[in-house]
């Protein structure tokens, strides 16, 4: 039985102040861990199903193509083709830019010419904005500029951006 609320009820307002002491704790994962632990070291990683031939860079321990786990990890380059490419007038943390950051996918590419990089991961450009109002930037290749090897964290963070070679 539903009992509605009477009007004095309606106009009543409680303020209660409490602050959860909530404590997060998780994993990144056996593919996740992996990839970042190689990225402090200043290598790409990904997950190779030989079947289909794809490897899956950010790295995934399930073929999405096959439905059947991946077979093994394998080291891409850290060099690719950009495939999207946006300049984004709002930051990371959600603050107004004055400057545009660019941003996009890029398309790594494989050790070898028989295997495929798939999809690609989403990160920052070295480029103007120019280059992608002009849409010059779209298919070019370009290559990780990594952070000092003193400076990585073991993070996505650890490449500053891709720039164009």
């Amino acid at each position: 039985m539903v009992t509605p609320l009477k009007e004095e009820e309606l106009s009543k307002h409680y303020i209660i102040s409490y602050k959860p002491n909530a404590k997060y704790a998780y994993t990144a994962g056996q593919a996740q861990s992996k990839y970042l632990l190689g990225l402090k070291e200043g290598k790409i990683y990904g997950r190779k199903c030989n079947k289909c031939g794809r490897i899956h860079v950010p790295p995934k321990m399930y073929c999405e193509e096959c439905f059947r786990p991946t077979d093994e990890w394998v080291e891409v380059k850290d060099e690719g083709i950009v495939m999207t490419a946006v300049a984004s007038f709002i930051s990371w943390t959600r603050a107004k830019l004055e400057e545009p950051e660019i941003v996009g996918v890029i398309r790594l590419l494989p050790s070898n010419d028989r295997d495929f990089v798939y999809p690609g991961i989403f990160h920052r450009i070295c480029a103007s904005y120019e280059q992608v109002k002009s849409m010059e930037i779209i298919g070019k290749r370009v290559k990780a500029v990594w952070r000092p090897k003193e400076e990585r964290k073991g993070s996505i963070e650890d490449i500053q951006c891709f720039k164009v070679i």
